[in-house]
């Protein structure tokens, strides 16, 4: 199975990397030319086709949402963060609610259209080691969320988890936002087994892993106090991760 993830990989990566070497100048140009609809649903397409790009190692996303979630107040989305590949389905799936993602400083330079996406499309990019301007970031961005109601992601592991089993979360991001977005409603999601792709790291790829988003309750943000708050949803997402 491992012998055959080889040929398979190569394959795949040549999909990936070209269709983000592709669509790097189609964002600038929607963006640019068209505004910023038009930049959306190039992303989307993007993120269509890296979804699509997965049957090439024989794995499928499944994305388990029964909730009704409004499209007129904006969203917190809490995830576990297990491989990059749980960025496209968030994407994909919750397009109507506009995911706008806090990530990283150093994702936003280096990785065609994805670094141009978190720059120019609504993310907030945050060093942590700089607290105090990563608080005032977050305040601008939890501000320009809830103007337009759209959802923030978050993912409060800090870093990818590249055995399934979950970290613990830095609450200082999720608590920011919450302060920030008060009106927002907290939507708990857990992710399983697309870790399971990078289990031996960026080459070769993992073949065959069933990739699971599976949406809970979403919470009001005013039911309790923030910390009690944050460890309730710790827990719901932690509880119905697959760690074998």
């Amino acid at each position: 199975m491992r012998l055959l993830s080889y040929p398979l990989s190569v394959v795949f990566y040549f999909f990936f990397i070209t269709s983000l070497l592709v669509f790097h100048p189609i964002q600038w140009i929607a963006l640019n030319g068209f505004g910023y609809t038009a930049h959306k649903k190039s992303v989307e397409i993007l993120q269509f086709l890296l979804m699509g790009y997965l049957g090439l190692l024989g794995s499928r996303v499944k994305m388990i949402n029964l909730q009704k979630l409004p499209t007129d107040r904006p969203l917190i989305i809490v995830a576990n963060h297990q491989s990059m590949f749980d960025i496209p389905p968030i994407i994909y799936y919750f397009r109507k609610y506009h995911p706008k993602f806090v990530g990283k400083a150093s994702l936003g330079r280096g990785i065609p259209s994805v670094s141009y996406n978190l720059k120019h499309g609504g993310s907030v990019l945050i060093n942590r080691s700089h607290a105090k301007s990563a608080l005032e970031m977050i305040k601008k961005f939890g501000q320009y969320v809830q103007k337009n109601n759209y959802a923030a992601v978050i993912f409060p592991e800090g870093t990818r988890s590249v055995t399934g089993v979950p970290k613990p979360f830095k609450i200082n991001g999720l608590k920011s936002l919450l302060k920030f977005i008060p009106n927002a409603l907290v939507v708990p999601i857990t992710i399983n087994n697309t870790w399971k792709t990078t289990q031996y790291g960026h080459f070769p790829l993992g073949l065959g892993a069933q990739m699971t988003f599976t949406v809970h309750q979403p919470i009001e943000i005013g039911s309790q106090d923030h910390m009690t708050l944050i460890s309730k949803v710790e827990s719901i997402i932690t509880s119905k991760v697959e760690t074998a």
